[in-house]
C-alpha cells in the first residue's frame, strides 16, 4: 500500500441523497473523487445515530491495519450526530503517532453550499500533515481542527456546530493545518473485545434518583448539575448502586469539583459515597471512557483520574 491517507466511510449526512427526505446511500469511492488518497473502504452506510460500539471497533481495527501497513494517517467519515463521541472513542484507543481524523457534513450533497467535499479535503490534509502526528484523534469540520476530548456538537444544524470550550486545536489554512499548541496525548487504553451497557442519566430538579434502583447494568454516568451536584435522593441512590457511578457536569464546559461543597448530594459527598468524578470530561465522553475502561478491565478510578484532567 502507498503511504497516502486511508479513508473509510460509515455513512451520515455527507453520504445522503434522495428526492425529498434524504438517507445514506453514497460510499467512500463516491466521496473521495478528485482527492489523492490511498486505501478506501465503505464499512457502513448508516446515520450517525445508529452507530454501535461493534461498528466502531471494526472501524478501529481497519484503521489500525492501514497505519500498520504504511498509511500516513486515517480519515473516518460518519454522521455528525455522534461525531464527538466517536472521535473520543478513537482517541481513547488509538496507539499510533499517525493521526486518525473524523469528519462529516452538516449539509447533505443536495443542498446549496454542501460542506462535505470541503470538510473531507481538509480532513485528508490534516491526516497527512507531519504536524498532526502525536495528537491522537482529531475532528475536522468547517476548516477547524478540534481535539477529540474537548469537542462537542453545540448546535443542531449550523455549519459551525462543533465547538471546543478551550477553542479549536488549530485551523486549516490554505490546505495546511496550523496548530496553536504542541501535541499532547494520553496513553492508549487496551482494545476491549466487547463493551458493556452503560446508560447516561441526567440529574434534574425534583429527581429522586429511583431510576438507578431499576437498572441492571455494569456502570452508569450521571450528568450532574453544576460542578457535580445531585439531589439528596439521587445521592442516596448512588450509595445503593451495585455498579460504578461516574459523575460529570451537564453544563457542557468546566470541570467537576472535589471538595468545595459539603451538603448531601455535593461533589465531596458523592465521592464519599463511592462515585468517581469525570473532571473535565463531558457526560457523553465520560460514558465512552467508562464503557471502554470496564470492557478492558482498566481500574476506573485510575482511568478517570488520568484522563479527566487538563493534561
Amino acid at each position: 500500500m502507498d503511504s497516502r491517507v486511508a479513508v473509510a466511510s460509515l455513512g451520515g449526512t455527507i453520504t445522503m441523497t434522495g428526492s425529498g427526505a434524504v438517507a445514506p446511500t453514497l460510499g467512500a469511492a463516491d466521496l473521495v473523487a478528485g482527492l489523492e488518497v490511498g486505501e478506501i473502504a465503505t464499512l457502513a452506510t448508516i446515520p450517525g445515530a445508529s452507530l454501535t460500539f461493534t461498528t466502531l471497533l471494526e472501524a478501529f481495527d481497519w484503521a489500525h491495519e492501514q497505519v500498520r501497513d504504511g498509511a500516513r494517517g486515517v480519515v473516518i467519515i460518519q454522521g455528525t450526530d455522534t461525531l464527538e463521541e466517536t472521535a473520543y472513542f478513537f482517541d481513547c484507543l488509538w496507539p499510533h503517532d499517525e493521526p486518525v481524523v473524523v469528519t462529516g457534513a452538516m449539509r447533505h450533497p443536495g443542498l446549496p453550499g454542501a460542506d462535505g467535499p470541503a470538510n473531507l479535503a481538509a480532513a485528508v490534509s490534516v491526516a497527512a500533515a507531519q504536524n498532526s502526528r502525536g495528537r491522537g484523534a482529531l475532528l475536522v469540520l468547517n476548516d477547524e481542527v478540534h481535539a477529540a476530548r474537548w469537542v462537542r456538537k453545540a448546535h443542531s444544524s449550523l455549519m459551525n456546530a462543533f465547538q471546543s470550550f478551550p477553542g479549536p486545536a488549530g485551523l486549516v489554512v490554505e490546505g495546511t493545518p496550523r496548530y496553536f499548541h504542541p501535541a499532547h496525548r494520553f496513553p492508549a487504553l487496551s482494545r476491549p473485545d466487547a463493551v458493556p451497557a452503560v446508560p447516561l442519566i441526567e440529574a434534574t430538579v425534583d429527581d429522586d434518583g429511583s431510576i438507578l434502583d431499576w437498572l441492571n447494568v455494569e456502570g452508569v454516568v450521571v450528568a450532574a448539575t453544576g460542578v457535580g451536584h445531585v439531589s439528596a435522593g439521587m445521592a442516596e441512590a448512588i450509595s445503593r448502586a451495585r455498579f460504578p457511578v461516574v459523575v460529570a457536569s451537564r453544563t457542557g464546559a468546566g470541570t467537576t469539583f472535589s471538595g468545595t461543597y459539603g451538603f448531601v448530594g455535593s461533589e465531596s459527598d458523592l465521592i464519599k459515597r463511592g462515585a468517581v468524578m469525570a473532571g473535565w470530561l463531558c457526560p457523553r465522553k465520560a460514558r465512552v471512557l467508562l464503557r471502554l475502561a470496564i470492557g478492558a478491565m482498566h481500574p476506573i478510578d485510575d482511568v478517570f483520574a488520568a484522563r479527566g484532567g487538563v493534561f
